[in-house]
């Protein structure tokens, strides 16, 4: 198997959409119980890639989105060419109101503005403080054939709205010279959490959470190895455990996401405890599918599976909304039939997700009462 193919899945532009088109909201969603009616809300709309999502202290909802690329530079991405453009963004949602706070925000995605890569994840502190991870999912070197612009890409950004913003850390000048998983090199910066007075980050790429401190120095905290799967055409291929998402639980342990690399296999996504004072990642739950995103709801853990049927299905993945418990070996759906689901981020009593995260204004913000 080729390195490319088992590198597919470290950036979300390789969501195995040969070709992509601009979706609406769904009406409804359907869970393992049914239509959901009453207790399903559309929040945002006519998002451009929306991937994961957040609250700030004062209620309002952040969503980051990837973008739709732009003219270029052009270059070879993990499926096909991907071209460079300022096109990425912020969305606040505001006592129901949608409107972009950041926008200008370099974006990778395919020429038609599918499976973008760029804003990945949005935590806001006080009231207009935040932090912004921004993706690459490329070994870090090709960040030379972009524009000044580009080199915000597979950073973490932090500042103040109506401020600018600034780089606190480059996660990829760390990924080539730590190379934590010693592997080949690839960095593609994910979901991020305050952890210990700092960030904590899911790096896809470099299959690692790190630690970045206050004023930016980085460390690996964890680190996720490869793993021995069956291959499509027989026999064994290693495949990565492409973290995505890391949050704080009610313990104080860290929880980790796996989307898993090719062949992205139906039930090989497990959830990862790190516990306080540990660096070695224990098995929480497994048996799910393509995770991208984690959310307590006090001791509770929801997931979002963006592929229930796996990666490799024709068309747009159909994911879910799922409840994970300890020791678990098949989560419980929440709200199924999800046109890929990214993010998740929960706020008294509901969950909101973003949908069609792989889609050129076609993604949303949708609310399910838990």
């Amino acid at each position: 198997m080729s390195s490319r193919l088992r590198r597919v899945a470290t950036a979300v532009a390789a969501l195995t959409l040969p070709t992509l088109v601009v979706l609406a909201p769904p009406a409804s969603a359907h869970g393992s119980h049914g239509t959901h009616g009453s207790h399903t809300a559309v929040v945002a709309s006519g998002l451009n890639n929306p991937r994961q999502l957040s609250f700030a202290p004062n209620g309002d909802l952040y969503v980051a989105e990837a973008g739709t690329g732009g003219a270029g530079p052009c270059m070879p991405g993990p499926e096909g060419e991907t071209c460079f453009g300022l096109s990425g963004s912020v969305t606040r949602v505001h006592r129901g109101s949608q409107s972009r706070v950041l926008t200008g925000l370099p974006s990778l995605a395919s020429p038609e503005g599918g499976g973008a890569i760029g804003a990945a994840d949005i935590l806001v502190m006080g009231s207009k403080r935040f932090a912004l991870s921004m993706g690459l999912g490329a070994d870090p070197a090709v960040r030379a054939m972009l524009p000044a612009a580009g080199q915000k890409l597979d950073t973490i950004q932090v500042g103040t709205f109506g401020r600018g913003m600034r780089t606190l850390t480059d996660l990829g000048a760390y990924e080539t010279r730590a190379n934590p998983d010693g592997g080949e090199l690839d960095s593609n910066p994910v979901g991020i959490s305050s952890w210990r007075g700092g960030l904590v980050v899911a790096d896809a790429g470099a299959n690692a959470v790190n630690r970045v401190r206050p004023w930016g120095a980085t460390s690996t905290v964890a680190t996720f190895p490869d793993t021995m799967v069956p291959a499509p055409g027989g026999g064994m291929m290693p495949m990565q455990a492409v973290p995505t998402s890391v949050v704080v639980g009610p313990d104080g342990a860290l929880y980790v996401s796996q989307l898993t690399g090719f062949p992205f296999p139906v039930g090989g996504s497990t959830i990862w405890r790190i516990g306080r004072h540990s660096s070695t990642p224990t098995v929480y739950a497994t048996g799910l599918t393509n995770v991208t995103d984690l959310a307590f709801k006090g001791r509770q853990l929801y997931a979002v599976q963006i592929a229930t049927k796996g990666l490799l299905t024709e068309g747009l993945p159909m994911g879910s909304l799922v409840k994970v418990n300890r020791g678990s070996t098949s989560p419980t759906v929440v709200v199924g039939d999800l046109p890929a689901p990214y993010g998740v981020a929960i706020r008294s009593g509901k969950a909101y997700v973003t949908t069609c995260a792989v889609c050129p204004g076609g993604g949303s913000v949708m609310s399910f009462r838990l």
